[in-house]
């Protein structure tokens, strides 16, 4: 049978609509309101139109309706398919095409301190040294010299010189280990001339801004009586009072570098008493005023000698319980040329810091014999381990270098 074109529209809207859901009618009414749009995808037993009622699909000639295709972008009334273009646009002009904001790296915060760890230092600025690699020994580095502020730069107001520290820093990152610097603020190995606390900022500031993923720092270093910086007085003043100018180096580094463990560091803090007892006064008087520090560090320098293990652990157990801080010995060496003296240091000493929990890393100061700040307290010997080398490897999993 034959339908009148009216009919035949309205079959072939039916069909497109079932086919694409999209009405393509000319003749049929259009619906220019505001409201929700039409509901699509009526189903083939549904009525679509009055007249259609009873009328099955193969009783209807017409042709098949075309296969599906996307639909042009059209300029008409602004828009093209589901993209808006931009309505300055002139017709036939190309839309404009937004790019997404280009977004700044973040700078990485960390979530508590790192895991803990046996390091060294570097040897005269160089990593792998004597046909070694550092990073088959110690999983984290501390520069030696080359993170000191003087190393950075020279005089007040010089340009910095990075070289060495990028080294360092970029190694410690290729081989996946600890990076810690040493130190921000120091009375020695500062630059020379009249520092100001601007001058202090920009170091810290600089610093953080290209280390962002340094792990600790030793924010301040040898307080007095030990040394004093020059510039203390302009920092913030208060040694032997409220040790405000330690505060500030303290607030300056958490603002810069906010993801690092920022420690206070000192020397004789586990050897003598009351040197223990000050430092702890120190530590009290910048925490009343609120200084981020994350932990407190002992040099042990002083355990070469006849220090009794008994003493030691007596001081650094109090040093953490009246500070509430965690500890991290952090530059370790024993300055004996007998190797059987050596090794009976490491394991009365390195094995109650290993052992204990608050004690969060250790450091040793150097490994090559011959090349350390002290003479005799090299690790490697004419190429060889010595035994509190060999010694420290095994209980660490580590291989003993051959």
């Amino acid at each position: 049978m034959k339908l009148s074109s009216q009919r035949t529209c309205q079959l072939e809207t039916l069909l497109i609509l079932l086919a694409s859901g999209i009405a393509a009618c000319s003749d049929a009414p259009s619906d220019t309101s505001t409201g929700d749009p039409p509901a699509f995808g009526l189903l083939p037993s549904e009525p679509s139109s009055p007249g259609m009622e009873g009328m099955e699909m193969d009783q209807v000639e017409m042709e098949p309706p075309p296969a599906e295709t996307p639909a042009e972008p059209s300029n008409e009334g602004g828009v093209g398919g589901d993209i808006a273009l931009d309505p300055s646009s002139e017709p036939g002009e190309e839309p404009e095409v937004m790019q997404p904001p280009v977004m700044e790296p973040e700078v990485p915060v960390f979530s508590g301190p790192p895991p803990k760890f046996v390091g060294n230092i570097t040897t005269g600025n160089s990593v792998d040294t004597n046909g070694l690699t550092f990073s088959d020994y110690w999983d984290q580095i501390t520069p030696e010299n080359a993170g000191k502020w003087g190393s950075v730069q020279r005089q007040a107001g010089a340009d910095f010189n990075w070289g060495p520290l990028d080294a360092i820093y970029d190694y410690a990152e290729q081989k996946g280990i600890l990076f810690k610097q040493h130190t921000f603020v120091w009375g020695s190995q500062q630059p020379t001339g009249t520092l100001s606390q601007a001058d202090v900022q920009t170091w810290i500031r600089e610093f953080c801004a290209r280390y962002p993923l340094t792990r600790l720092i030793d924010v301040v270093n040898e307080p007095p009586p030990h040394t004093e910086p020059s510039y203390a007085n302009a920092i913030g003043g208060g040694t032997n009072g409220d040790w405000r100018w330690v505060a500030n180096a303290f607030t300056w580094a958490r603002e810069s570098c906010p993801g690092a463990t920022l420690i206070l560091n000192d020397y004789n803090n586990i050897e003598i008493g009351n040197q223990n007892q000050h430092f702890i006064d120190i530590v009290k008087a910048v925490q009343a005023l609120g200084a981020p520090v994350d932990a407190v560090g002992a040099q042990a320098h002083g355990l070469s000698g006849a220090n009794s293990p008994a003493n030691m652990i007596a001081l650094l157990t109090k040093l953490h319980d009246d500070t509430g801080l965690p500890v991290y010995i952090t530059e370790y060496d024993i300055n004996q040329n007998d190797d059987a003296v050596q090794l009976n240091r490491f394991q009365q000493q390195v094995s109650f810091f290993l052992d204990t929990e608050w004690i969060h890393g250790v450091t040793i100061w150097g490994w090559i014999f011959g090349r350390t700040w002290v003479a005799s307290s090299g690790l490697i010997r004419d190429g060889a381990p010595r035994p509190a080398m060999v010694w420290l490897m095994e209980e660490l999993g580590r291989p003993v270098p051959q």
